[in-house]
This record gives C-alpha cells, sequence and structure tokens, in this order.
C-alpha cells in the first residue's frame, strides 16, 4: 500500500503525531491519582481499583503490533483516525460508568485505541519526515510521552479536587475530539490504490496476543492478587508463543515475518530497547521504596523529588532527537548508553553520601542518557524499516518497550527485597535499606554492559532491513 507523501515541514501533521502520543501517555498518568478515589466511590479493594491502569497497559501492550500491522495494510492515517474515535467513545465509556465492571471495559477500550496512538506516529513519521530530520521528531515524540507522564497526576489530582473522578475521562474525551480534528485536517488522504493483496493475520494475532496477555498477568498478578500460579500463567505463555511461532512459519502472510525478527540490526534494537526499558522502571519501582524508608520523605517530598526524571525527559527529548541528526545514530545510541550507566552508577553512590540532592543529581544524568538512546534506536530503526512493514515494526519498538516496563517492574522490587534480606522493610534500618538500593543500581549499571554489547553486535546498520518477500503488502 502506498502511502501519502508529506510536505516537509507541515506543522499540523507534526502536531497529530505528537498529539497522539500525548494522549496515549495522558491516559496512562492521569488515573493512577484516582484510585484512592475510586476504591472510596466503589467500596472496592486497592488491588481491584489498580486493575484501572492495569487494564489500560495490558490492552496497550497485547495490541500494539497488530495495530501497526494493521496501519501497513490498510493505511496509517485511516487506523489512526479509527484509533482516535475509539479512544473518545471508550472515554465515555469510562466517564459515565456505574460500576468497576464499565470502568474497566472503558480502560480496555481506551487501551487498545492506545496501541494505535503510540505505533503509528513513528510509521507516519518516516513518510512525513526527511531522513536528515526523522531524529529531531523522534526526540519530540520521546518529549510528547515524558509531558503527558509528568503532567498527568497533576492534572488529573487537580480535576478530581474541583470536579470529581469521572471528569479526569471527560478530559481525555475532549483531548480525544481534538486530536480528531487536527489528524483529519493536518494529515492528508492516502493517494493511490487503497487495496493490497497482503491480509491481516487474524490467527497469528490472536496468539501473539494471548502470549503477551499471559506474560503480563505473570508480571503484574502478584501485585493485584490474582490467584493463577505464576507457573502456569508463565507455561501458558511459553505453549501460545510456541502456537504463535509455528503459525508464522505457515502463514502466507505472517503478522510478524520470522527472518525479520533474525535481522541483526532489529534484534539488536529491540533487545536493547527492553533492556532500557526495564532499568528506567528501576527509578520509578525502586526508587519511591527508598525515598519512604531511606530517606524518610513523605508522599508529597517524594513525588516532587521523582519529577524531576520527567521534568528533564521532557526538557531533553527534542536536543537528544537534533543530536542524533546531527552526529549519526550509532554515536548517539552509545553516548546515551555511557550517560545511562553513569547516571546508574551515581543512584547507587550520591543517595548515600549527599541524600536527595543525591538523588536528584543523579535523575539528571541518567534521564538524558535514557532520552539520547530512545532516540537515536527508534531513528535507526525506523529509518532502516522497509516501507511495507514501517507500521509493524514501529508496533514491535512499542512492544519491546513494555515488555522491558513490565519486566522491570517485575524484577527490580524483587532484586531490591531479595538483597535487603528476609526483614520487612518498613522494621529494616535506613543503613541496610541504602545498601540494598546502592547494590540494586549497581547491578542495574552492568546490565547496561549486555546492551553495550548487543549494540556492538548490531553496530553495522544497513540501509534497509531485508525482509521476507512473505507477507509484504
Amino acid at each position: 500500500m502506498k502511502e501519502p507523501t508529506f510536505p516537509p515541514g507541515n506543522k499540523l501533521a507534526l502536531a497529530a503525531l505528537a498529539g497522539s502520543i500525548l494522549l496515549a501517555s495522558l491516559g496512562i498518568s492521569v488515573t493512577t491519582v484516582a484510585l484512592p478515589t475510586l476504591a472510596s466511590v466503589f467500596s472496592a479493594s486497592v488491588q481491584q481499583v489498580q486493575w484501572v491502569v492495569l487494564a489500560y497497559l495490558v490492552s496497550l501492550t497485547v495490541a500494539i503490533v497488530s495495530a501497526g500491522r494493521l496501519g501497513d495494510l490498510y493505511g496509517s492515517r485511516r487506523v489512526l483516525l479509527s484509533g482516535l474515535v475509539l479512544f473518545a467513545l471508550a472515554s465515555i465509556t469510562c466517564a459515565v460508568a456505574p460500576n468497576l465492571g464499565w470502568l474497566f471495559a472503558g480502560r480496555v477500550g481506551q487501551g487498545l485505541a492506545a496501541a494505535v496512538l503510540m505505533a503509528l506516529p513513528m510509521s507516519l513519521a518516516k513518510a512525513l519526515i526527511a531522513k536528515e530530520r526523522m531524529g529531531a521528531v523522534m526526540g519530540l515524540l520521546g518529549t510528547m510521552s515524558a509531558i503527558g507522564t509528568a503532567l498527568g497526576p497533576s492534572l488529573g489530582g487537580g480535576l478530581i479536587e474541583l470536579l470529581g473522578w469521572r471528569s479526569v475521562f471527560v478530559l481525555l474525551l475532549v483531548c480525544a475530539l481534538g486530536m480528531i480534528a487536527i489528524t483529519a485536517i493536518g494529515i492528508p488522504k492516502q493517494q493511490g490504490p487503497t487495496t493490497t493483496t497482503a491480509r491481516m493475520d487474524w490467527m497469528g494475532s490472536l496468539w501473539l496476543c494471548l502470549a503477551l496477555l499471559f506474560f503480563a498477568m505473570s508480571a503484574t498478578g502478584s501485585k493485584v492478587g490474582m490467584a493463577i500460579p505464576l507457573w502456569m500463567l508463565l507455561a501458558a505463555t511459553a505453549i501460545a508463543l510456541t502456537a504463535f511461532v509455528g503459525f508464522q512459519r505457515r502463514a502466507s502472510h505472517p503478522l510478524v515475518p520470522l527472518a525479520l525478527l533474525g535481522n541483526r540490526v532489529l534484534a539488536s534494537s529491540l533487545i536493547m530497547n527492553l533492556i532500557v526499558s526495564a532499568i528506567m522502571m528501576s527509578t520509578l519501582v525502586v526508587g519511591p521504596f527508598y525515598l519512604a524508608f531511606g530517606l524518610g520523605l513523605n508522599e508529597l517530598m517524594a513525588g516532587l523529588v521523582m519529577a524531576a526524571g520527567p521534568a528533564t525527559a521532557a526538557l531533553s527529548g527534542v536536543p537528544a532527537g537534533q543530536l542524533t541528526d546531527r552526529f549519526g545514530t550509532n554515536r548517539i545510541v552509545l553516548a546515551g548508553l555511557v550517560l545511562a550507566t553513569g547516571g546508574l552508577i551515581c543512584f547507587a553512590l550520591l543517595p548515600l553520601q549527599v541524600g536527595i540532592p543525591g538523588y536528584v543529581m543523579a535523575l539528571i544524568l541518567t534521564t538524558p542518557g535514557f532520552q539520547l538512546f530512545l532516540a537515536a534506536n527508534n531513528t535507526a530503526t525506523m529509518a532502516a524499516a522497509p516501507d511495507a512493514q514501517r507500521g509493524m515494526v514501529s508496533g514491535l519498538i512499542g512492544l519491546s518497550r513494555n515488555l522491558g516496563f513490565m519486566t522491570g517492574a517485575a524484577l527490580m522490587p524483587l532484586l531490591f527485597a531479595s538483597l535487603l534480606g528476609d526483614e520487612e522493610m518498613a522494621l529494616s534500618s535506613r543503613i541496610a535499606i541504602g545498601e540494598a538500593f546502592s547494590h540494586t543500581f549497581l547491578l542495574a549499571a552492568a546490565s547496561f554492559g549486555l546492551a553495550m554489547v548487543t549494540f556492538f553486535v548490531g553496530k553495522k546498520r544497513p540501509t534497509s532491513i531485508a525482509m521476507s518477500s512473505k507477507g509484504e503488502p
């Protein structure tokens, strides 16, 4: 399918792409502050209301590759608009939900729509932006994601205080309606034929979705009181993944051609993305424990300290993209990994020595490293992706990021707790908590050595990713 050619400098189209990422990120963070209110309103436990957030994240993760592939087959503009419409309808469902069941259903719909909003902007950017400017746009998209993450809690908290919890979903509805208008006007309709010989691999999509669903449940189930044993969820994940691979081998138009995953360039990019995303989660899931029990901060102060991370990400995203355009993807990927490794070592050492200033300094050093890596790695991967499958490749990038987030959220607190020992955290001394925190981040820094090895393995990036003839439109 031939995608439209966009005029360079189309600011309204860029606004549509950036706004879609912002809306999807806002959909995650804006609801987190509503959980205590929802628990009170619906007389529910904390474990139950956590699914308001998890339903969105799991749905997004499960659907993101299929969403990108749908964009390849039926036009990225059309699928993006459909995703925005679905997001608006799901937001209405959430806003009028009479009980938690309806609210969960609405959040699943929002998550499925968010998969489209996360997957397709990078795909459309390749058609919109000249190759030498791709890094700047990837940096912009990263900035929008960081702004959505940072803005959500404060914006949601203010709305709930003034107008109640339903106003949060009314805000998301208004934003979705605005983005529908901007996208419809700013992104031109596709020119050329609307038919394609390729078809959506629904059976492969089903098995991949099941594998991802079971994995997501295994990563989050213990936190929300899920009764299914972990080993059963991991076994189900393995079975579904095996079935997915089997169907991909036999499919005439596979969802993910296996030859693509065997490509050194793409495989190294996805593995690095997963590792970096998992370590990024360590600052979010381990940091609060140290700030509360190691430094004795209350919730307000801990939140203010942690806000330095997304604030730095919002400021460093666009410059990271501009540096990628100027110096090339390989240099900036490596620079990002080195800078982030140094920041993680600072996490291990500075807070123990100088307390809160050391923690903030480590955040300010680590976050730009993450942004440099993400801008350069995404740029290199999308630049190498063939036009016929750039939506699917974009979906794979998003999938590796989300799997990294879930893996980090599950493993990093477990690592921290195991280093702390058998004693309950609330009863542990600040010295013991500090040492466990320090060792956790030293191990996180060491894990970046694996990312660097992966970088050098896939260092030589060809002009395009060699594709199997199967599955191309």
